[in-house]
């Protein structure tokens, strides 16, 4: 079309909102899910997906793609990077005998798996079957989960139910089981996807949590250094001001080692839990007798550890703006003590100077006397020689004479040389 052209990052910033798109569940099928956190950028997962590509005989994909769907032959993979974690799901159309009885990972090679690089956070398996005709009963659900106690509720205004108990078993992996009442393809992966998502968000937020109580400790012993700190500015002498102010600018410095070691980890922490609660509201979950709802057990759960996170968070930063508050009180006790010495020095200063002012006039005054003394002794000695060649003069007339003339001659040159030095200055 005739019109200007586009933006750099026009097609970037149109397809942004086409980025990982569900993935079409048939029933019955079986997912397994990894995410796997990196240290190295993602770098070490795309190679392993390279390596994986190669292996099944197919065209290796571009290093730097965010997200990869494929079908793979005996499994379809979903691959995703993330900023902290990249994710591996596993699709296996092999939906024979009970729920959990096998595994989407029995179809991927095995040494490939051992071969992933980073540590796993997430590793969960979802099995969607189809449901029969009555729910049942919880005793019966529990089975498929070691007759742990389970949470669950139907979805998607009741055309599925879900069912967890939030716990890792033997096999390493947790479990949802997902009764398909009616779902279709895309909206069955939809909730699977959500499922998955509630299960990897809820893990990553919770990575704040010992760092909460960590930090905590450290914030409660650095609370107690401020309060005696403070203590002891209160009877603190001029001499212990420094000192007292070393040891709040080390403190500070403390608190924000702790802050900064920490405050991307609360900030992740908020942002997963809001993508929890996101993901479960998309549920649209509906109570099941006798069963709590995931979004219950959450709000039981995962919320207590978020908001202890939110606490240590909120500590930390009233902690540093306490010692900043501390800081410029002290500061400004010793900007005070400083501004009297300086006060006192300059009356020093203007005390000497007037001393000076009184030397000088008192040297000056000398010096008119000392330079009369010998001015008039020479006019004395130029009278007495002008007598001696006959020139008719009371030499000691004219000596007499010339002292007030002389006098008054020095005194006023002396005055106009300081007038000049004073003008110069």
């Amino acid at each position: 079309m005739p019109i200007p052209a586009d933006h750099e990052q026009r097609l970037v910033l149109n397809d942004e909102v086409h980025a990982r798109p569900y993935t079409q569940v048939e029933v019955p099928e079986r997912i397994a899910f990894l995410a796997l956190l990196y240290r190295d950028g993602g770098a070490s997962a795309a190679g392993a997906l390279a390596r994986l590509f190669e292996r099944m005989g197919r065209p290796v994909p571009q290093p730097d793609a965010p997200h990869i769907t494929a079908d793979l032959g005996a499994f379809r993979l979903k691959w995703e990077r993330h900023t902290e974690f990249a994710s591996y799901t596993f699709f296996s159309r092999d939906g024979a005998g009970a729920p959990f009885a096998s595994s989407a990972l029995a179809a991927v090679p095995s040494d490939w798996l051992e071969s992933l690089s980073g540590e796993t956070i997430v590793a969960t398996q979802v099995e969607v079957v189809t449901a029969p005709g009555e729910i049942p009963a919880a005793w019966e659900i529990a089975q498929s989960f070691a007759n742990n106690p389970i949470v669950g509720a139907t979805v998607s205004s009741g055309k599925a139910c879900v069912f967890t108990d939030f716990r890792i078993h033997a096999d390493r992996m947790s479990r949802f089981l997902v009764l398909d009442r009616g779902l279709g393809r895309y909206p069955a992966g939809r909730v699977v996807h959500r499922l998955i998502e509630i299960e990897t968000y809820r893990m990553m937020a919770l990575l704040a949590f010992p760092v909460a109580r960590t930090v905590g400790g450290e914030i409660s012993a650095a609370e107690h250094t401020l309060t005696a700190l403070t203590a002891r500015m209160a009877g603190a002498g001029v001499e212990d001001e420094p000192q007292l102010l070393n040891e709040l600018t080390r403190l500070a410095a403390t608190v924000e080692s702790l802050a900064s070691s920490s405050k991307y980890r609360f900030g992740a922490a908020r942002a997963y839990h809001e993508l929890v609660r996101n993901r479960i509201r998309d549920l649209r979950e509906e109570r099941i007798p006798g069963l709590q709802t995931i979004g219950e057990f959450m709000e039981r759960r995962l919320a207590p550890a978020m908001n202890t996170c939110e606490s240590v968070a909120k500590r930390q930063d009233e902690l540093s703006m306490r010692i900043a508050r501390s800081s410029d009180l002290l500061r400004t006790r010793v900007e005070i003590d400083r501004e009297q010495q300086n006060l006192q020095m300059l009356v020093q200063m203007n005390r000497r100077a007037k001393l000076q002012l009184r030397l000088q006039q008192t040297v000056e005054g000398l010096s008119v006397a000392a330079i009369t003394y010998y001015a008039v002794g020479l006019i004395g000695y130029l009278a007495k020689a002008a007598k001696s060649l006959g020139v008719h003069l009371d030499a000691d007339l004219v000596t007499g004479i010339s002292i007030p003339v002389v006098a008054v001659l020095v005194a006023l040159g002396v005055r106009y040389i300081r007038k000049t030095v004073t003008r110069d200055s």
